[in-house]
């Protein structure tokens, strides 16, 4: 009687574990009832990591490089997503994209002379490439503030992070210092906000921020091996996603402090790509080992 009782506490306490480890692996700090999703196969045949932007709720855009270099999107309209289609160009690595209202999309890619490239959407039609100079080796990253505000980041060959933005016309570059591995990550959660993320030479995750002023580089650790890629749904919140050393998705998230790393699974290849259409809501995209794009949701 006594070892049957003893294995009943032992299976009850196992349950309780098991319980507490998938509420875990949920993120429980999030409102209640919410969930990631599984992985969907979004299709393509791409060569770099995707970009994705959103206008508004139940708006994605998404971008990746293909077989032939060109940069090809695909978007999601709350019902259905789109075909394929391409946008041209011929772009080195992933490009970056953002919205700074209804209908208008900014893409930004690197050259294959390492420049700066940009193309716009402007709500009936697609601009051209536009030649923006510079000389960079990895990104860029992008973020927008407001109506008419871009601030886009680069690797320059001297491996520290350069600063270019537009408010109304293109300022020249800036440097911001550091070192780092590959392509930088952007955010802005309001105006006169921004958050940029890099891979350190260390391969932790560094942090640097806009707040009137530039904050000099936070080390928030971990061991990367490809992004950052980062969303905020509202003031306060950062969302920030990499590639592990077992090439899972892996996030961290800041909400006046920061929390460990969780794992979301998947195997994929370069960086990832991630935005937030509204509060509580968290669309994450990646390059699967089959040169798919896949995408998973915080909904």
């Amino acid at each position: 009687m006594k070892n049957s009782l003893t294995k009943l506490l032992i299976v009850a306490f196992l349950a309780l574990f098991s319980a507490g480890t998938s509420v875990a692996a949920a993120e429980p700090d999030e409102a209640e009832n919410r969930q990631w999703s599984g992985w969907g196969d979004l299709g393509g045949v791409v060569t770099a990591g995707p970009a994705v932007s959103s206008w508004s709720e139940n708006r994605l855009d998404v971008f990746a490089r293909g077989t032939d270099s060109a940069v090809w999107h695909r978007w999601w309209d709350g019902s259905s997503w789109s075909g394929w289609e391409s946008l041209g160009g011929n772009i080195i690595d992933n490009p970056a994209a953002v919205s700074w209202g209804p209908n208008r999309i900014d893409l930004f890619g690197r050259g294959t002379n390492n420049h700066l490239v940009h193309k716009w959407w402007n709500g009936s039609s697609w601009s051209g490439w536009e030649d923006l100079g510079g000389v960079i080796t990895a990104g860029p990253a992008v973020s927008s503030w407001s109506a008419g505000r871009l601030d886009v980041f680069a690797r320059g060959t001297d491996g520290a992070l350069w600063h270019k933005w537009w408010n109304g016309s293109w300022s020249g570059w800036e440097s911001l210092g550091g070192t780092f591995i590959d392509n930088p990550a952007a955010v802005s959660w309001g105006p006169g906000r921004i958050d940029v993320f890099v891979e350190g030479l260390n391969n932790h995750l560094w942090h640097k921020w806009w707040n009137g002023s530039w904050s000099g580089w936070e080390d928030l650790g971990g061991v990367i091996t490809a992004g950052p890629a980062v969303s905020s749904w509202s003031a306060g919140r950062l969302d920030v996603f990499a590639k592990g050393t077992d090439n899972q998705l892996w996030h961290k998230w800041w909400n006046g402090s920061w929390s460990d790393w969780r794992n979301l699974g998947g195997v994929f290849l370069h960086n990832p790509a991630a935005v937030s259409w509204g509060p509580g809501r968290i669309d994450v995209f990646v390059e699967g080992t089959d040169n798919h794009v896949y995408h998973k949701a915080w909904f």
